[in-house]
Order: C-alpha cells, then structure tokens, then sequence
C-alpha cells in the first residue's frame, strides 16, 4: 500500500469520525429537544443505539470502499482524532447548518404536512357531521318506534 492510498486512508477516517461525531451530536440534541412524552424522548437509548450502529456500518463501507475492508491499527485513533475535531472546531457551523436546514426545508415540510392532516381531518369531521343531521330524524323515529313496540317489562 502506497503512502498517498494510507493518507488518503488516514483522511477518510477523520471525516467518518468526524460526521459520526456530527450525526450522534444530532441525535442528541433531537432528543434533547423533544417533548418529555413523547415517542423520542421515551426511546432516547434506542435511537441512540441504532444511530451507533449506522455510524459503525457507515464506516466500515467507507473503509471497504477505500481498503477493501483492510483495517489498519490507526483507524480508531483516526476516527477519535475526527469525533474530537468536530467538539473542538466543527461543532458550532455543524449547529448552524442544522438550524438553517431545519428552518428552511424540515418546517415548511411539517407545515404541509401537518395541513395536509388538517384538511383530510375536517373533511371526514364534515362528512360525519352531514351524515349524523341527515340520520337524526330517522333514529328519532327509530327509537319512538322501539318504544312502542319492544316495550320493557320488568321483573
């Protein structure tokens, strides 16, 4: 193995060190942020486990890609090294990219989702509300009818 193909290497495990540190960092503050009932908030260990593991498979495909899967003895330190560049330097424009995306595309997104939701919602509210007016007068007769005809005796 070449020296350019180790630093090359060496390079591309700082930066998955450097964006699993970023997506844990995310995943945190997400659960962070949620509400104390909620599905997030109950399942914090869980997702947390689960973004671990995608951050591990995540870098193993790019140690596959660039090595063939040859792991190397640095490769941890490496990765160390990235998750701790990112708490020393890369931190804050992280926080900041995430707030302005979150503001831009993910709000709007929920938005119109969430009228979306809204509009089917009043629309089924509607509908059973015309069909309620439009059974009243006949569950009116339905009910004097049963009085009249089924009448209770008790014992």
């Amino acid at each position: 193995m070449s020296l350019s193909v180790q630093f090359f290497s060496l390079l591309a495990m700082i930066g998955t060190g450097i964006v699993a540190a970023a997506m844990i960092d995310m995943i945190g503050t997400g659960t962070a942020h949620a509400g104390k009932k909620s599905f997030v908030r109950r399942h914090a260990v869980i997702i947390e486990v689960i973004g671990w593991i995608i951050a591990g498979c995540w870098t193993f495909t790019i140690l596959y890609t660039v090595r063939d899967g040859a792991w190397r003895i640095y490769d941890p330190f490496a990765q160390l090294s990235g998750m701790l560049l990112y708490a020393s330097f890369f931190h804050k424009p992280f926080r900041v990219v995430g707030k302005v995306i979150l503001l831009v595309i993910i709000k709007p997104i929920w938005l119109i989702f969430r009228a979306i939701v809204s509009v089917i919602n009043r629309l089924f509210l509607f509908i059973i509300w015309i069909l309620t007016l439009l059974s009243k007068p006949f569950v009116s007769i339905f009910r004097k009818l049963n009085r009249k005809l089924f009448k209770i005796k008790w014992r």
